[in-house]
């Protein structure tokens, strides 16, 4: 197996390598996705290494994990990377009711890279969900988070619905002033 130095694009019958800073594993996951996406849904893409590599980079420093993984923040961000984006059952409740961090890695598995993109650039979820950050990214970086999320594949259970005002939540919540 490649180290992640070692990186470049697979050829036609070759295994990925991995892009630099990255786990081999995730590019010759990103390989096995390319190469088996079942029937009806969105194929996963065959990029290269570099942005998979760039578009992990993107969910680790951007604050993606912060909420739509759970335990990272209270871990110091020691969450194995199989765990990254498959949504949280803390809640997040306050004049808007109470929100669940979504389940990106299920979300985006039936999404084409130009469904994400018109999603990203429309949604506009409630609180906290810091919605105009995602607006202001360029449309490179939003592929290739699409690209890492694509790569590490569906993972996960959805996370809970949101709930509307006055609606009590089941389990903890973070409360922000009502």
């Amino acid at each position: 197996m490649l180290t992640a130095g070692e990186a470049r694009a697979a050829q036609p019958g070759e295994r990925a390598a991995a892009a630099p800073g990255a786990p081999a594993a995730t590019a010759a996951r990103a390989a096995q996705v390319a190469q088996t996406a079942p029937s009806g849904k969105a194929a996963a893409p065959r990029h290269d290494p570099a942005l998979i590599a760039r578009g992990r980079y993107l969910v680790q420093t951007a604050g993606c994990n912060d909420c739509h993984t759970p335990g990272y923040a209270e871990a110091g961000g020691q969450v194995p990377e199989k765990a990254w984006l498959t949504g949280d059952r803390l809640g997040w409740r306050g004049p808007w009711g109470t929100t669940y961090p979504t389940n990106l890695r299920l979300r985006l598995a039936e999404m084409s890279r130009d469904e994400w993109l018109r999603f990203a650039r429309a949604m506009q979820p409630r609180p906290p969900m810091p919605w105009f950050n995602v607006r202001a990214m360029s449309d490179q970086d939003l592929t290739a988070i699409w690209a890492w999320v694509k790569a590490m594949g569906p993972a996960g259970e959805p996370a809970p619905q949101a709930l509307p005002p006055g609606q009590a939540p089941v389990g903890p919540v973070v409360m922000f002033p009502q």
